[in-house]
């Protein structure tokens, strides 16, 4: 059974920690207590293909920001996975999303990290600040995945972190780009 490591990134209050235990356990937190760090496994297929997620949950808050990259650094040697996350309902967390993309780029030290760009929150469509064009155009523009999620209903909760692993899958594979394979980002 292949191994994947998975760190979730964002601000604080965007929904890393209801995404992550939405996807291991089937159950939405509803209080918002703001994470250190929290670690999780589980065991997943993937296109017929059994696999080991282990998540890392990180902090959001700016406090623990310098931890940032340790959790970014210590992918070598395996495939690491990134997930970034923002609120489509805080204009200020989709903005805030964009130096950490550029944090990862810069530790790892190449443009294509296998990452997927999450718009948390859809439940909340009434209250929403980004659109779903902006949130696909900052996608494209970093050539990675954009999916938008609502923890609280579990609305592509699981195929986020199914496609976090294809993603993996194929940065892995001898014809992607060159080093490509340590690192994986979702926010």
């Amino acid at each position: 059974m292949r191994e994947y490591k998975v760190v979730v990134l964002g601000s604080g209050g965007v929904g890393k920690s209801a995404l992550t235990v939405q996807f291991v356990t089937g159950s939405f937190i509803e209080k918002y207590d703001p994470t250190i760090e929290d670690f999780y496994r589980k065991e997943i297929e993937v296109d017929s293909s059994p696999s080991v997620l282990e998540i890392l949950d990180t902090a959001g808050t700016e406090q623990f920001a310098s931890m940032r990259d340790l959790y970014i650094k210590n992918g070598q040697g395996f495939i690491l996975g990134f997930i970034l996350v923002y609120s489509l309902v805080n204009q200020q967390s989709f903005q805030d999303i964009k130096p950490m993309r550029d944090q990862i780029i810069r530790v790892k030290r190449y443009e294509r990290v296998p990452m997927i760009l999450v718009g948390n929150k859809v439940d909340l469509e009434g209250e929403r600040e980004v659109s779903y064009g902006e949130g696909k155009a900052l996608a494209e523009e970093w050539s990675c995945p954009f999916m938008e999620t609502s923890a609280k209903n579990k609305a592509s909760v699981d195929e986020l972190f199914a496609e976090i692993v294809r993603q993996m899958n194929y940065a892995a594979q001898p014809n992607g780009d060159e080093g490509c394979c340590s690192a994986c980002v979702i926010l």
